[in-house]
């Protein structure tokens, strides 16, 4: 049984602030429920924040990207106005076996 179940897809989440990092850290927290409620829900695969700290990376999948943007749209970096994103969606042709 596969990780990525049929007929879902993988996206790439590229974050970046767009505001100081003081303002981002305002909504930190309610951004790192959202993110741990998208690892219950199965809908996370990683994630963190970049290297320096510009941003963040989130690998997700979902079934289209409607949908996935329709997730992001809830995160409350989104919703405060503190980031910008580009979701990019891939086909994982070649994977790791924990992935297959």
């Amino acid at each position: 049984m596969s990780v990525i179940p049929e007929g879902n897809a993988l996206f790439v989440i590229d974050i970046e602030y767009i505001v100081p990092f003081e303002e981002v850290q305002k909504v930190l927290e309610p951004h790192m429920a959202f993110v741990k409620q998208g690892y219950a829900e199965g809908r996370f695969l990683a994630s963190g924040p970049k290297t320096p700290r510009t941003g963040g990376v989130v690998i997700a999948m979902g079934a289209s990207l409607a949908e996935v943007e329709a997730l992001m749209a809830q995160d409350p970096f989104v919703e405060a106005g503190v980031i910008a994103l580009k979701i990019t969606e891939f086909a994982a042709s070649n994977r790791h076996p924990v992935l297959a």
